[in-house]
């Protein structure tokens, strides 16, 4: 399905998780420590993909590409090995696989004991949102690692004529993740290192309390949360949305553009657990929804 089509169908936007990777308190103010920055999940993510690191697909046009790097842990200089790295793109006609057995396009890798990765895939291309917006060429990437916050980023190309026009590829944050394409005989290389995180995460008994199905009060309409790996999910038509866990039983859909959020604050009472909603967008109004554990 292209992705235009599927967000015309949903409703969905996607939209920044996070802007920084990590940061530290310094007795003054909060500053970024040897970042590695987030970036969109969107709207395609899929859960298990096949464990494999060659994603090419004989007969399908796009240059042959190497996607290496090292996870690194929070001091950003030791490898971790067993760091679990899932890539996933469009193809040469802006289509996600987001329904097939074959994953086309996804896999799954394991760092190895000096902390390297390494995909074999395809180029992806730019492709139209929906509204004349063209999102750049990129990379989608998930690094999860016990006992740190799971990265959720993307990986742009210098040169690509659509990087001043996207909010994302434009931010200041993306742009040590805007990377030289380089040329090895016949295959393209592309180098991504990244260092891993430990923020602030809710507890697997908190979040069991929290996830299940939810109905706006008033209304037949309806939300589904889950947990994976730690983190707490809303289900949609492909996989979910990631929320990050900011304290208080808050949950944020973080990184949004300054003055913009989308937040989730889970209420317990004897006989229920309520939720409350806070979403501002672009047109600047801020929506309060209450909806109830079914």
């Amino acid at each position: 399905m292209r992705r235009r089509e599927f967000t015309k169908l949903t409703g969905l936007t996607a939209v920044a998780i996070s802007t920084t990777g990590f940061v530290r308190f310094d007795g003054t103010s909060y500053r970024g420590d040897c970042q590695t920055t987030s970036d969109i999940l969107g709207p395609f993510y899929r859960a298990d993909s096949p464990k494999r690191d060659n994603l090419v697909i004989k007969g399908m046009p796009g240059d042959i590409v190497e996607l290496s790097g090292v996870v690194r842990h929070k001091d950003c200089s030791t490898p971790y090995k067993d760091a679990k790295v899932e890539l996933w793109h469009c193809d040469a006609k802006e289509v996600y696989d987001n329904h097939s057995d074959e994953y086309r396009y996804r896999g799954t890798t394991y760092c190895d004991e000096q902390g390297r990765y390494k995909f074999i895939t395809q180029m992806p291309v730019p492709y139209d949102v929906g509204d004349g917006t063209i999102r750049p060429a990129h990379f989608h990437l998930m690094v999860s690692a016990p006992g740190y916050q799971s990265l959720v980023t993307q990986i742009y190309f210098t040169g690509d004529p659509y990087l001043d026009k996207d909010s994302s590829s434009a931010a200041a944050e993306a742009q040590q993740r805007t990377l030289e394409v380089m040329t090895d005989g016949k295959t393209k290389k592309v180098l991504f290192d990244c260092n891993m995180s430990d923020r602030l995460k809710a507890s697997y008994d908190a979040l069991g309390k929290i996830v299940g199905k939810y109905q706006k009060e008033g209304s037949s309409k309806r939300m589904e949360f889950f947990e994976k790996d730690g983190q707490l999910w809303q289900k949609n038509e492909v996989f979910g949305r990631w929320y990050e866990y900011s304290g208080d039983n808050t949950f944020e859909y973080g990184g949004m553009p300054s003055g913009l959020y989308d937040r989730l604050k889970f209420i317990f009472t004897e006989d229920a657990v309520k939720l409350q909603t806070t979403a501002k967008w672009e047109d600047g109004k801020e929506r309060k929804e209450w909806y109830k554990k079914v």
